[in-house]
C-alpha cells in the first residue's frame, strides 16, 4: 500500500525508539522510501548506524554535517515527503511542536511540511493525562495532525498505564490505511450536523436537549483528516473546531438548521445528519422575559420540520444521506422505520439502554444498519474512535459504487 510514497519518519529521545527499527522494516516492506531525522537524544537509544542499515538511507540528526557543510534542508525534506511520521513523539517534542518551537532538524522539518504528519505517543502515564500535554496534544489535532494514542501496559517507569508507542505493525497498517482510504475523501464535500438546537420560549429560556456535540464533532476531525471539505453545522456547543478543512456554520434552532442545510446539500457528495434536533419549537415565543404567575404557564408546541426528510426527497443517485437514531426502546424496529422513510443510505443507532452511550459521554456504542437491513455491530468505544468505524463505512460503501 505505500509503495513509491516518499516516508519522513522522525525518532524523539524516548526508550520507544528500539520500535524504530522494525517500523523502518516494516515500512520499507510495503514498498515506501524513509528518510529518518533523529533528535540528539535519540541517539542515545538507538544507533543511526542501525537505521541507517535498515532504510538504505543517511540518518539525519543536525542542520549540517559538521564533516563537509553539507546543509540538509528542512524545507527540501518537507517538500520531499508524502507523510510525515514521528515515532516515538516525546511531552518535550509534542510540546514544542504546538508551540511552534524549531531548535533542531525534526522540529524545523514539522513546520515546513506540506504533507500529512502522524504523531505516535510514547511516555509515561502522568505525563500523558497531565493538562498541559493534553492542551498540546488538542493543539496538534486543530492543526489536522493524526495522533496514534498511545496502548496500556507496563512502562519503563514501572508503572501501569496508558503510555506506550503504539506497536510498529499497527502504526504501519494505520498509514497504509491513510493512503488507501483517503483518495476517497480527498475533495469531497460533507454536510454535517451536530449538536442539539434551542428553541426559545422567550428571550431568556428555551426547549433543549442534553446533546454535547462530541460525537458529531468527533466525525468532523476524522473526516477532516482523512481529505473531505467539511462543512459542519453545529448547534450550541462548548467544542471548538480549527481543522483547516472544516467550515464551521453555527445555528441556533431547527428552522436555522434546516435552512442551512438544505441550502447547502446540492453541493455535498455526503450529508451525515448526527444533531439531536428538536422535534418540536414553541409556537409562540415572547420577545421578553416571561414573569410568573400564580397559574400554570401552558406552553403549545408545533413540529419542527424534519431536515433528513426533506434531505431524502432532494437526494440525487451520486449523494449519500447518512442518519442517526438514538432509542429507548424497539431501537432496531425505530431506526429502520428512520431508514426507510427518509431515504438514508445507512443510520447509525445508539440506544441510552447501554452504559457508556449517549449524550454527554466520551464514549459510544453503536450499530450500523443498511438500506439493505445488514447490521453491523461495534464495541463501546472512545466517540473518536467511533467516528473512525463510521467513517471507514463510508469509505468502504463509496469504494463500491
Amino acid at each position: 500500500m505505500l509503495k513509491g510514497k516518499h516516508i519522513l519518519l522522525g525518532i524523539t529521545g524516548s526508550i520507544a525508539a528500539y520500535k524504530a527499527a522494525i517500523l523502518i522494516r516494516l515500512l520499507v516492506k510495503e514498498g515506501a522510501e524513509v528518510k529518518i531525522i533523529m533528535t540528539p537524544m535519540a541517539k542515545e537509544f538507538i544507533t543511526p548506524l542501525t537505521l541507517a542499515t535498515l532504510a538504505k538511507n543517511p540518518i539525519l540528526v543536525d542542520f549540517f554535517n559538521p564533516e563537509n557543510g553539507d546543509w540538509n534542508s528542512h524545507v527540501d525534506l518537507g517538500l520531499w515527503a508524502d507523510a510525515y511520521l514521528i515515532a516515538p513523539a516525546t511531552a518535550n517534542t509534542i510540546g514544542k511542536m504546538a508551540n511552534g518551537i524549531a531548535d533542531n532538524l525534526l522540529l524545523t522539518s514539522y513546520l515546513s511540511a506540506r504533507c500529512p504528519v502522524f504523531v505516535a505517543l510514547a511516555m509515561d502515564l502522568d505525563m500523558y493525562l497531565h493538562p498541559a500535554n493534553q492542551n498540546n496534544l488538542n493543539i496538534l489535532r486543530s492543526y489536522g495532525n493524526h495522533i496514534i494514542e498511545p496502548t496500556a501496559g507496563e512502562l519503563a517507569s514501572g508503572l501501569i498505564g496508558k503510555g506506550r508507542m503504539e506497536e510498529p505493525k499497527a502504526i504501519a497498517d494505520y498509514l497504509c490505511n491513510y493512503f488507501q482510504n483517503n483518495s476517497f475523501l480527498a475533495g469531497k464535500k460533507v454536510l454535517l450536523t451536530v449538536g442539539p438546537t434551542y428553541e426559545k420560549i422567550d428571550s431568556v429560556r428555551f426547549i433543549g436537549n442534553y446533546s454535547s456535540g462530541k460525537m458529531g464533532y468527533a466525525l468532523a476531525e476524522e473526516l477532516a483528516q482523512q481529505g473531505a471539505d467539511v462543512l459542519l453545522i453545529s448547534g450550541p456547543t462548548a467544542i471548538k473546531m480549527m481543522h483547516p478543512n472544516i467550515q464551521l456554520c453555527r445555528i441556533e434552532s431547527a428552522e436555522e438548521m434546516y435552512r442551512q442545510a438544505v441550502k447547502a446539500f446540492p453541493e455535498a457528495d455526503v450529508a451525515i445528519m448526527c444533531a439531536a434536533v428538536a422535534d418540536f419549537t414553541p409556537e409562540n415565543v415572547s420577545d421578553k422575559k416571561i414573569k410568573r404567575g400564580s397559574e400554570d404557564l401552558i406552553i403549545k408546541l408545533k413540529p419542527t420540520k424534519d431536515i433528513a426528510v426533506e434531505l431524502g426527497k432532494l437526494k440525487s443517485p451520486r449523494q449519500v444521506l447518512i442518519g442517526f437514531a438514538l432509542e429507548t426502546d424497539n431501537e432496531e424496529f425505530n431506526a429502520l422505520k428512520k431508514l426507510q422513510a427518509k431515504n438514508l443510505d445507512f443510520i447509525v443507532l445508539n440506544s441510552l439502554n447501554d452504559e457508556g452511550a449517549g449524550f454527554g459521554t466520551d464514549t459510544n456504542k453503536i450499530s450500523i444498519i443498511d438500506k439493505h437491513d445488514k447490521k453491523t455491530v461495534f464495541a463501546l468505544k472512545p466517540k473518536n474512535e467511533i467516528a473512525k468505524d463510521i467513517v471507514y463505512y463510508l469509505i468502504t460503501m463509496l469504494s463500491k459504487k
